[in-house]
């Protein structure tokens, strides 16, 4: 029974499980937890004292494996949908005894095959026993390679001392501060990055620091494994968890990761009622008294339903989540009509620059000559309208005479854009000329030239050349809108962009910069600025080539991480103290026409704690195109991307 509904989607963290023991009837497994309020089990294939070195050897030809049950015991899709296999948690493939590590491989194999044929959507492998894990790995890596869709989640628990948490053994030894993340990074490395390789956390009564839990968020976890041992008790008896517990969760909820509580019950409760303090169900009592865990899931989806539900904004944002997208070639191309359509419904961003032209208005005529004069405000790149549209609706809100050109290279857009000025009757006051403003010769000089040619990137989609060409339009006190615009870069922990990424098995995907909504990531360091451009720019050796060196200092506590990538983002001052944007700490609320980019590394970065990492950018000017390149140098150098625009670039 999923938790509940009220986030507006059908992430999978709706869907809760339970970790079983051994138990060779199935069904009733099955129908036992599931009654009980859970959506699948995490249950055990094969039964746990089986050692395929005690089987003798003239019989093991004709033996039958000792699994809980037939493939027939439940039909095709409640294998599928609700049972989660769990590996024998007493393999141990890195063993220094050769019958153990031996029957480890062995079993190893026959629990994944049978899974398979299964038709599982995923298993649960246990955590490697010890530091090293080259043969555990090695194993799996094989198995992978010819695995079907099944995702294999290795189990690893959520545990990061300090280094003052080192302690001194019985023998007077220090002994190393743990890090569990090293232990699933050397794991991943050891098997390529491959992706259906995931983690299944083990979260524990302790936890380790906010910092160092962020790491997590940008790995492929899929499940979160919570002990009963990690719940507290409540003033009525209950089970319930500290607050760093709860907003752990709620960050599972909001990654969708499914919860799996483990373990025995450990709490006696005092009565029938919800961990919120209402009265049970006869039904939901019933599934109470019958599953002993069921206070614990009550207690989970409780948490669950407290959460916020999805904005508008996030709704719209959803089915782009992690999807990645090429930048668009603004002068090479011409926008479809559904793209402008999408850009055009995001309302907050018009009413931004409809406060940025309203200001600029008022400060260009005073109150007392509004009546007479007349100001002369150019539109560059108009598309079908809207900018035209929030220009005209300042110059009524303000009281100010306004003469408007829209200047639009899109000859599609400009139907459209004659029969929206012709609708309101706007006739006297635009005048629409198809063009490229580049090679647009204008009749007179503007007071205020408005665009909204900004990317991701803040210059990404040439702004910068566009509105250094259309400068010449401007009278010499004339006011540009934006007045300028900043680029900020953060490096990242993104397995699953990186995946993605890695499919195409070419350089030129690595060397593309990529618009994309960031979802499962985690932010290492806070953004740092990188280009900055002004508008208009009177300088006399004005060059719009850029190079940024930037040096990020990752806390200590956050421990070892790996960086997929960089994200990348944007805020402009449009005029005066009116913004927007879309880096992190000021951007602006419910705007939606820009998601980040994201700057891939062709190899992942392993930063050591307490290590910087540098990271350096060109933005290079060519005849016919822009183009970025970007590398880290330290602590280890990786190549140059996109060395002289050879995969990525934008078209002048």
């Amino acid at each position: 029974m999923p938790l509940g509904d009220n986030l507006g989607d059908k992430i999978d963290s709706r869907y809760c499980g339970v970790e079983t023991e051994f138990n060779d009837d199935m069904p009733h497994v099955l129908s036992h937890n599931l009654n009980g309020g859970f959506d699948f089990v995490v249950a055990p294939l094969m039964e746990p004292r089986y050692r395929p070195s005690l089987i003798n050897s003239d019989s093991r030809q004709s033996s039958v494996l000792p699994f809980a049950a037939s493939d027939l015991v439940l039909s095709p899709s409640q294998w599928s949908s609700h049972v989660v296999g769990k590996i024998s948690s007493w393999i141990d493939l890195d063993s220094e005894d050769d019958v153990l590590r031996e029957d480890s491989e062995i079993t190893l194999k026959q629990e994944l095959a049978w899974a398979s044929h299964l038709s599982l959507q995923a298993c649960l492998l246990p955590t490697p026993k010890g530091k090293s894990c080259g043969n555990y790995a090695r194993c799996v890596n094989q198995i992978l390679q010819n695995l079907n869709n099944m995702q294999l989640w290795l189990r690893i628990p959520l545990d990061k001392s300090d280094d003052d948490d080192a302690a001194a053994s019985s023998d007077g030894m220090v002994t190393d501060p743990t890090d569990s993340w090293e232990l699933w990074n050397s794991f991943r490395l050891l098997c390529e990055h491959h992706s259906q390789l995931s983690i299944a956390v083990d979260v524990l009564s302790s936890l380790p620091s906010e910092n160092s839990l962020v790491r997590w968020f940008g790995e492929p976890v899929k499940a979160a494994f919570v002990h009963s041992d990690s719940f507290l008790t409540n003033a009525r008896g209950y089970p319930c968890l500290s607050r760093r517990h709860q907003n752990l969760l709620r960050s599972f909820f909001y990654y969708s990761i499914q919860i799996v509580i483990s373990g025995n019950a450990t709490h006696q409760l005092p009565g029938a009622t919800t961990p919120s303090g209402d009265k049970l169900t006869d039904n939901n009592a019933h599934h109470a008294q019958k599953h002993d865990l069921r206070p614990y899931l009550d207690y989970v989806g409780h948490l669950y339903q407290k959460m916020e539900p999805l904005s508008e904004q996030e709704q719209f944002e959803i089915n782009y989540r992690d999807f990645l997208q090429s930048p668009l070639q603004p002068l090479m191309d011409n926008l479809e009509a559904q793209t402008y359509e999408t850009f055009e419904k995001d309302s907050v961003k018009y009413i931004q620059y409809q406060r940025a032209v309203s200001k600029a208005l008022v400060d260009k005529i005073s109150d007392e000559n509004a009546s007479t004069q007349t100001v002369v405000l150019m539109v560059v790149g108009a598309g079908r309208g809207p900018l035209v549209r929030a220009s005209l609706q300042a110059a009524e809100e303000t009281g100010r005479k306004l003469k408007v050109y829209a200047v639009e290279k899109n000859p599609n857009a400009v139907v459209t854009l004659h029969s929206f000025v012709k609708l309101e009757g706007w006739e006297n006051i635009v005048t629409i000329i198809s063009c490229d403003m580049r090679s647009w010769d204008a009749p007179e000089k503007a007071d205020i030239l408005v665009s909204e040619l900004l990317g991701s990137f803040g210059d990404n989609e040439l702004s910068p050349e566009c509105l250094d060409g259309a400068q010449r339009f401007l009278k010499p006190n004339g006011i540009s809108i934006p007045s300028s615009y900043t680029s900020f870069i953060q490096p990242v922990t993104t397995s699953k962009l990186y995946n993605d990424v890695m499919l195409h098995k070419d350089l030129l995907h690595f060397e593309t910069a990529y618009v994309v909504k960031l979802h499962r990531l985690a932010k290492l360091s806070p953004s740092q600025s990188v280009f900055t451009f002004t508008h208009p720019n009177y300088s006399p050796n004005k060059s719009n080539q850029r190079y940024k060196k930037l040096r990020f200092e990752i806390p200590r506590e956050t421990g070892s991480f790996i960086v997929h990538g960089f994200a990348g983002y944007f805020d402009a001052v449009l005029y005066k103290d009116v913004h927007l944007g879309i880096e992190p700490t000021t951007a602006t609320p419910n705007m939606f026409s820009w998601f980040p980019i994201f700057f891939p590394l062709r190899s992942p970065v392993y930063v050591k704690e307490g290590s910087p990492l540098d990271f350096h950018i060109w933005r290079c000017c060519g005849n016919t195109k822009v183009w970025y390149e970007w590398c880290v140098t330290s602590p280890t150098a990786s190549p140059i991307h996109n060395s002289n625009g050879r995969s990525y670039w934008v078209g002048l």
